[in-house]
């Protein structure tokens, strides 16, 4: 896995919601699909390195 970007506190806040769902869905059933769950907070962390190089590069 890739570096982990640096966070805002709200793409923080996001990440550990949609990880707390995930772990509530886990345990209703093992066999549930999370990946709607898991394209979300990839998302939050692409953008998040995104933002992280647009930085690095001024």
């Amino acid at each position: 896995m890739t570096d982990n970007p640096k966070l805002t506190a709200g793409e923080s806040a996001q990440v550990a919601w949609y990880v707390a769902r995930m772990c509530k869905r886990s345990l209703a059933s093992e066999t549930v699909h999370q990946g709607d769950l898991e394209r979300k907070v990839e998302r939050i962390l692409d953008k998040a390195r995104k933002r992280q190089e647009k930085g690095q590069q001024r």
